[in-house]
């Protein structure tokens, strides 16, 4: 339970972002919360629910994840800039940081690169009142600087050796799935030393919906004192891409015993006129309300 205290922190954080939003010519949306799909993210489980059942009209309809597929479709239709402020449900979520509801702010800058967008943020963050000093690294700087590890360049086999130095476990089937085990607990340590860092070109194998030039993605995170508190990508344009990464995630959690689960078509038939260039990043309230003073 919030005392009276928080309820005022919260509400005058979120005034905040609302006002600078508002002063740059940001459209607020409301988009649905209950889904006919579930989401397709690997390690992200939808809430499942039956509607309608007493009215002999039963329908399977999900708790959104996140709104960015839904928020997609308005930007697919010349929405223009974007932003929601909206709960959101994760089924089998247990932890210090995770939950199974939490609040969002996700929001999207067309014509933006990420980096465009990190240096937007910074200027929000500016309107909170978070000015001290913001560092940027690249994945491969961050690893490169703490552990001498040439992370975009060293195969699956050997980083398993490198696990097995430290410690870690090796049982993964992905080499992806490794490679943020070895961030977690060689990487993000040492960002707690840094109050503002973004995070950004994750390796090709880690790219989510975002773009991907060679072996680099083009998304970041962003940490405060070591916390993770926003993930941004450049965002994929093309109904293809969309279908192939989806097809490739669906593939994914079958193999890990997951129920089955359909394409979202309609979402792709939105996408026959491709989204505008743009940059997107979803930022969790609630710990960005934990690193506030």
């Amino acid at each position: 339970m919030q005392d009276k205290s928080e309820l005022i922190k919260r509400y005058q954080v979120i005034k905040k972002i609302r006002n600078f939003f508002d002063e740059q010519g940001l459209i607020e949306v409301q988009t649905s919360v209950l889904l006919d799909h579930p989401t397709t993210d690997v390690y992200i489980d939808s809430i499942r629910n039956v509607v309608n059942q007493q009215i002999d009209l039963k329908a399977i309809k999900y708790l959104h994840t996140s709104p960015e597929l839904e928020m997609k479709k308005l930007l697919a239709n010349g929405s223009g800039d974007i932003y929601q402020i909206c709960p959101v449900f994760r089924d089998n979520e247990q932890g210090n940081r995770n939950f199974n509801e939490f609040t969002l702010l996700e929001y999207y800058r067309l014509g933006f690169d990420i980096h465009q967008l990190m240096n937007d943020m910074t200027k929000l963050l500016n309107a909170l009142g978070i000015g001290y000093g913001i560092s940027k690294l690249s994945y491969a700087q961050a690893f490169f600087e703490y552990t001498d590890i040439d992370i975009l360049n060293t195969e699956f086999d050997a980083l398993k050796d490198i696990a097995r130095v430290h410690g870690l476990s090796t049982d993964f089937e992905w080499i992806e799935d490794l490679q943020i085990l070895l961030f977690t607990h060689l990487i993000e340590p040492k960002l707690k030393d840094l109050p503002l860092c973004f995070v950004y070109d994750y390796p090709a194998t880690q790219s989510a919906l975002a773009k991907v030039v060679g072996r680099v993605a083009h998304r970041f995170e962003l940490y405060m004192n070591g916390v993770e508190i926003a993930n941004g990508y450049d965002e994929l344009q093309d109904a293809s891409s969309y279908q192939q990464c989806f097809t490739t995630e669906i593939n994914k959690r079958s193999s890990l015993g997951k129920a089955p689960i359909d394409l979202d078509e309609d979402f792709l038939s939105q996408l026959k006129n491709p989204l505008p260039q743009c940059a997107g990043v979803a930022i969790g309230i609630e710990r960005l309300l934990s690193q506030i003073n």
